[in-house]
């Protein structure tokens, strides 16, 4: 627990106090946020406001994630089992690092164009495949000690569903398209001061608890696993609570400049990385599926953002006035800030249900 608490209280204040550091930097550098002309209340004021502000909690975040480690030295011998960085370290956080690159390249894109228009959508998705199967092929290849590895052969829920065995080649292919749906998920509600911020937090958040609450009761740990044979079949979960941890944490803290009205967007470099971390600990948890329901106001935004396109493509109809979902209510009339706070509130239902979902199981199973 103490490196999960240094781990996010280095990362809150590296990304509270570096962040209005960034603020400066890229005012200085004239990378304003390119706004589209879409006739929304919300745009109005916004032109100019420095983007990239991504760069800050992933910085925050690594930050965070080492000052963990330092406080590891201190554990009982028998937690210590976790004092280097692992491979699921590296799976993680080359996912946040590296599809944080690719968000990076549309938002310089649009800076230098001096318009909305960066990387073509083709461009963006290619980069997020190439990101996630490197690092698919290595979750799955690379075993620990005891043969964990951070990506398994089955589809899970709550843990690996025996009966959904998809195969190497389809599990780094399942592991491509939750990172490339989770990441492209959480862009597209990156569209309102501090929503996505404020989700990502409550998702990490909980991302934190499930992979502490796994360490302590990890098939790994022969202490526990000696009283007790309902436990969690996972890789290096001390691992994924501090990761977890730090970027709810570094969040957290560039949520205080970009809420309303934001002094600092992240920008796709911010949307794209931690979607990509938000699916990758999905995998790394064995909770694929259970992540529909944690991150369920990415899955809303994403699913009516698939209908409006559908829809209008094979009818001509729109189903609601504006996707993503958040200009809909804009349009009905709703304010910006009540729109964030209630899509909050949505998100941390979809949380509190996750959460639930997966006490529930470990209640019937130690039961």
């Amino acid at each position: 627990m103490r490196a999960v608490i240094v781990a996010a209280a280095i990362a809150f204040l590296v990304s509270l106090f570096g962040t209005p550091v960034a603020i400066r930097v890229f005012t200085a550098l004239k990378a304003g946020q390119p706004i589209r002309s879409l006739g929304l209340a919300s745009n109005e004021g916004k032109k100019g406001t420095p983007a990239m502000g991504g760069v800050a909690f992933i910085v925050a975040t690594l930050v965070g994630y080492v000052a963990g480690h330092f406080a590891l030295t201190t554990l009982p011998e028998r937690q210590i089992a976790q004092e280097r960085p692992t491979m699921t370290a590296l799976v993680l956080l080359g996912l946040f690092v590296f599809c944080g690159a690719v968000g990076f390249l549309d938002d310089f894109l649009k800076v230098r164009k001096r318009n909305s228009d960066g990387l073509s959508a083709k461009g963006k998705l290619l980069g997020q495949a190439i990101v996630g199967t490197g690092f698919g092929i290595a979750a799955l290849s690379l075993a620990s000690t005891n043969g964990q590895t951070v990506v398994s052969e089955n589809i899970s829920f709550i843990r690996d569903i025996d009966w959904l065995d998809v195969g190497k080649v389809g599990a780094v292919i399942m592991f491509v398209f939750v990172i490339t749906a989770m990441s492209n998920g959480v862009n597209l509600t990156d569209g309102l001061d501090g929503l996505a911020t404020g989700a990502s937090v409550l998702v990490l958040g909980a991302y934190a608890l499930i992979g502490f609450w796994q360490y302590r009761h990890w098939c790994a740990d022969d202490t526990y696993a000696r009283v007790n044979d309902y436990c969690y079949q996972v890789r290096d979960p001390l691992e994924i609570a501090m990761i977890a941890a730090a970027a709810a944490a570094a969040c957290l803290g560039f949520l205080w400049w970009n809420t309303s009205p934001a002094r600092i967007f992240m920008g796709d470099v911010g949307a794209l990385a931690l979607g990509a971390l938000i699916g990758g600990l999905a995998v790394a948890t064995r909770t694929t599926l259970l992540s529909i329901l944690i991150g369920g106001l990415f899955f809303v935004i994403t699913i009516t953002w698939v209908i409006q396109i559908v829809s209008f493509r094979t009818t001509g109809r729109r189903v609601f006035r504006m996707v993503p979902l958040h200009h809909h209510f804009e349009l009905v009339g709703w304010s910006e800030v009540n729109i964030v706070v209630r899509f909050w509130i949505v998100a941390g239902a979809g949380v509190a249900a996750g959460l639930g979902l997966f006490y529930s199981d470990f209640l019937a199973g130690a039961g």
